[in-house]
């Protein structure tokens, strides 16, 4: 006599759940850490006042001899203020 369909459904379901359960358990120990959010809006903030200061300069400053790189520095501060951003939950 062929199998039911319907209990190998259901036999399927009952070996999914439990590990969704702990995958559920595992999720709301998880927090990020303190020091991650303060680290991360600083470096968003001093990126921006970086490429601010160059701008207001005439492209002189923050640091005279490099440049348009002044640029890339800033938006390497912002960068890695991006990257903090996809740990922090």
């Amino acid at each position: 006599m062929p199998k039911s369909k319907v209990r190998d459904k259901v036999k399927k379901k009952q070996k999914i759940a439990p590990v969704i359960e702990q995958m559920a358990a595992e999720d709301d120990k998880l927090e990020s850490p303190s020091w991650l959010a303060p680290v991360m809006v600083a470096n968003f903030i001093f990126g921006l006042i970086w490429i601010v200061i160059f701008y207001i300069s005439g492209t002189n400053y923050p640091i005279p001899g490099i440049g348009a790189w002044n640029m890339l520095v800033g938006f390497g501060f912002v960068g890695i203020g991006f990257s903090l951003a996809t740990r922090w939950y």
